[in-house]
């Protein structure tokens, strides 16, 4: 259900690189291990000099610095890379006409009016700064619960001998989050086609925003015409956006249930004591090797695993429902377009780069398993009522479905068509009462899909 965050995690032995030692190989030679040394050093010389700019759990400098020194050149801001050959022009203007065009299909597929004010083409390395500041708000909870248990487990007379080497120790915790949150931004932005990719509204709002140097890569081997996949994932943000911006708590809820999820994070401190004779706070490798070592893996509690639940069931309606819409937007306009949906939709049921990603820094996975199911409620309730009453749905919280609702769609549609879930017809009394009932009465197994 979900993953140690950060790589709180025993090293997995299947994915040990080449060149490094296993347990049948030899020892490097002098020369290797002196060159391995130095480069140790060197990089331990460049996170030392950024330690001071960040005061926070995770030094987001040091992020930034990392995820655009891994994307390098192929990360830059030339956003002529890809489709100047199929559109035309550049690609800025490819991602506008595109945009354009997506919009003015989706206008006859819902009530939604468009969303983003602007549209805009980015590189990789602009999506690591747009969208940093939404990681820092999805992260810190992480940071502050997994950093605060080392101090807490210390006994009193341990704080006080300890003294500034406390300080000096969340300042390396900070340095070793904000380098794996680097390593990881930078693999997300080198694969993520839009803002919105990951399912949470991760840049700037009403920003419509697509990567074309990754859209060009993932259209490789597709063969489809560049420019039909580029307009259908144009037509993928459009509809994110449409929601993001005209359903106001919505962007709140999906956030602030990722924040709850990771401030329940606990650490058995029990397992410091185990540690606390393999550290050495004056060697970084260390306490690296001690966060590393599985024995601090946080806990998921019950609390987590109703977040979790509620997380899971939002993000599978929200692409469940730009499904549909862009598949009743797109109709027969796109020779390829149900292939399109179909390579997404197992771009992210195979767990792509944006859910190994988000595993990584927060510690969960944002299972779209439940999408299919989504989708076939969102069509059956279009069919039955229209898309009027379809998309009044997003109009207040309570009348959303449920995980229950997922699994007997037909019951939801029924409901509907008696006028239980309008917000007229709302019956307080046993909204509560229904809500008691599921909350206590024996669960499935959460899993299935």
């Amino acid at each position: 259900m979900s993953k140690p965050p950060f790589g709180f995690g025993p090293p997995d032995p299947d994915k040990r690189g080449e060149n490094e030692p296993s347990d049948s190989g030899g020892q490097p030679s002098g020369a290797e291990a002196f060159n391995q040394l130095g480069q140790m050093l060197s990089q331990l010389g460049q996170m030392l000099s950024q330690a001071g700019s960040s005061t926070g759990p995770v030094n987001y400098d040091l992020a930034k610095q990392i995820a655009l020194q891994n994307l390098g050149s192929s990360g830059s801001g030339d956003v002529q890379l890809g489709f100047s050959s199929s559109s035309g022009g550049d690609s800025s203007t490819a991602v506008r006409d595109a945009a354009h065009l997506a919009e003015l299909w989706l206008d006859a597929a819902t009530i939604l009016p468009a969303g983003a004010t602007t549209t805009v083409a980015w590189s990789a390395r602009t999506w690591v700064e747009k969208t940093l500041p939404t990681w820092q708000r999805l992260c810190d909870p992480v940071a502050q619960q997994v950093s605060g248990a080392w101090v807490q487990a210390l006994p009193d007379e341990a704080k006080q001998a300890a003294g500034p080497l406390l300080s000096m120790m969340g300042q390396m915790g900070g340095m070793a989050f904000g380098s794996q949150l680097g390593n990881a931004l930078a693999q997300l932005a080198s694969e993520v086609l839009t803002s919105t990719e990951v399912g949470l509204p991760l840049g700037p709002a009403a920003t419509s925003a697509l990567l074309p140097a990754n859209i060009e890569k993932f259209t490789e081997g597709l063969e489809l015409p560049t420019s039909e996949v580029l307009v259908f994932i144009a037509a993928r943000e459009a509809a994110h956006q449409r929601l993001f911006a005209h359903v106001p708590w919505l962007r709140q809820r999906l956030l602030a249930t990722v924040e709850e999820f990771a401030s329940g994070i606990s650490v058995d401190t029990s397992a410091l004591e185990q540690l606390a004779g393999q550290i050495d706070p004056s060697n970084p490798a260390s306490i690296e090797e001690a966060m590393s070592s599985g024995l601090l893996e946080p806990q998921t509690s019950p609390e987590q695993k109703a977040a979790l639940n509620r997380l899971e069931t939002l993000l599978a309606l929200v692409e469940g429902w730009v499904d549909v819409v862009v598949a009743e937007a797109i109709g027969d306009r796109l020779p390829g377009a149900d292939a399109l949906r179909e390579t997404l939709r197992r771009r992210r049921a195979t767990g792509g780069p944006a859910e190994q990603t988000f595993a990584t820094l927060v510690g969960l996975e944002l299972r779209p398993r439940r999408m299919r199911a989504a989708s076939a409620l969102w069509k059956l309730v279009g069919d039955q009522h229209g898309i009027e009453k379809r998309d009044g749905l997003w109009s207040h919280p309570d009348l959303m479905p449920t995980a229950e609702d997922l699994d007997e769609p037909l019951d939801f549609a029924e409901r509907l068509g008696d006028g239980e879930s309008t917000l007229e017809g709302i019956d307080p009394i046993a909204e509560i009462e229904r809500t008691e009932r599921e909350k206590n009465k024996p669960k499935d197994d959460d899993d299935k899909s």
